[in-house]
C-alpha cells in the first residue's frame, strides 16, 4: 500500500505539472502541445520511472551515465526515449552515443566528434542540443554565446548527429523578470542560428522552479524532476560518474 500511495502521488504531481505547462503555453499565446515535458529521473528509482511510463510519460532525462545504464537494463521492456542531460566527459561519449536518443549537453567540438564517431551503424542520427552557458558561471558546462554558431556549423558537418537546438541552465533566481531575461538571451542565440541557416526546432530550458518563464520565452522542452518525483536521493560516487 505504501508503494502504491507513493506512485499515486507521483502520478498526481505529473498531471499537475502537465496542467501548469498547458496553462503557461496558453498564457504565452502558444499551442499547449508546443511544449514537451522531459521527466528528469536522475537519483530516482527505475520503479518510479516505470509507474510514470505506465501513466503516459515517454521522455526521461538522466544526468549520470552509470545510473542511467543500470536503469536502461531494468526498463528495457519499455519504449522509453532516453535523453542525456548532464555534463559529458570525453571517455563517456561512446556509451552515451550508443544508449541515448538525445543528448542535450554538447558544449564543444571534441565531444561532438566523439559522439558522431561512436554512433553505431544502423542507429538513427543522434539528436543533439548545444548547451549554452548563458549566465557565464564557471561552475556550469556550456559554450559561450559567441562560440555557439561555430559549434553549430561544426556539428552540421557530422553525419551521425542531428542538431535540434539549444539547452541552457541559467543562474537560479526567484525573480520572474530575471528568469525571463536569461531565457530570452538563449532565445536570441537560437534566432541567430536560425538566421545563419540552421534548421532548429528545440529550446530545452526551464526546470521545476522556472519553467513558466521559459515557456514565455519559447521553450519547447522543459526538464522537470523534483516537482514530479519529489526530493532527490543524493547520488553515490558510482552513480555520479
Amino acid at each position: 500500500m505504501k508503494n502504491g500511495r507513493i506512485m499515486d502521488t507521483i502520478g498526481k504531481r505529473w498531471q499537475a505539472i502537465k496542467a501548469r505547462i498547458r496553462a503557461a503555453a496558453l498564457d504565452a499565446g502558444r499551442a499547449p502541445d508546443s511544449v514537451s515535458l522531459l521527466a528528469v529521473s536522475k537519483a530516482h528509482p527505475a520503479s518510479a520511472m516505470r509507474e510514470l511510463f505506465l501513466a503516459g510519460q515517454r521522455q526521461f532525462g538522466e544526468n549520470y551515465l552509470q545510473e542511467a545504464l543500470a536503469k536502461q537494463e531494468q526498463l528495457q521492456d519499455l519504449a522509453i526515449e532516453w535523453h542525456f542531460i548532464g555534463p559529458i566527459q570525453s571517455n563517456k561519449t561512446q556509451p552515451i552515443a550508443q544508449h541515448f536518443h538525445w543528448v542535450h549537453s554538447v558544449d564543444r567540438a571534441k565531444i561532438a566528434d566523439r559522439l558522431n564517431a561512436a554512433r553505431e551503424p544502423g542507429q538513427t542520427a543522434l539528436q543533439v542540443c548545444i548547451q549554452v552557458n548563458v549566465s557565464g558561471e564557471s561552475s556550469k558546462s556550456g559554450t559561450s554565446a559567441a562560440d555557439a554558431i561555430a559549434l553549430a556549423d561544426h556539428i552540421r558537418q557530422l553525419p551521425k548527429l542531428r542538431l535540434r537546438g539549444l539547452m541552457a541552465i541559467p543562474a537560479p533566481t526567484d525573480d520572474p523578470q530575471e528568469q525571463r531575461s536569461q531565457f530570452r538571451a538563449v532565445r536570441n542565440i537560437y534566432d541567430r542560428l536560425q538566421s545563419a541557416g540552421h534548421d532548429l526546432d528545440t529550446l530545452s530550458m526551464g526546470m521545476s522552479e522556472d519553467f513558466p518563464a521559459a515557456i514565455q520565452e519559447g521553450a519547447t522542452i522543459v526538464r522537470v524532476g523534483s516537482a514530479i518525483f519529489g526530493a532527490r536521493i543524493k547520488p553515490t560516487a558510482e552513480q555520479s560518474i
